[in-house]
């Protein structure tokens, strides 16, 4: 897989959705997609549009999806939160 997303950006995004978000049963939810950790925090996971993102040691991430167009629309709503200025 391509480096598709850089560890910075996942970081950040992840953070804009924890402090903007709203309480959701996974974690927080801010513009379609759901951020939540592991217990110990080390992992840490965005979800939405169908794809779950596993963001972990060593900066690595794995994108589970079932269909191109769901990985499609969750990397637009992740830039997106990316670029947003909040």
């Amino acid at each position: 897989m391509k480096n598709e997303l850089d560890g910075k950006l996942i970081l950040s995004v992840y953070e804009k959705i924890i402090q903007h978000g709203e309480d959701h049963e996974d974690g927080k939810l801010y513009e379609g997609i759901c951020a939540f950790s592991d217990i110990d925090g080390y992992t840490v996971y965005l979800k939405g549009s169908g794809v779950l993102l596993r963001f972990g040691f060593h900066n690595t991430y794995h994108l589970d999806y079932q269909h191109e167009k769901n990985k499609e629309d969750f990397l637009k709503k992740v830039l997106y939160i990316a670029e947003k200025e909040l």
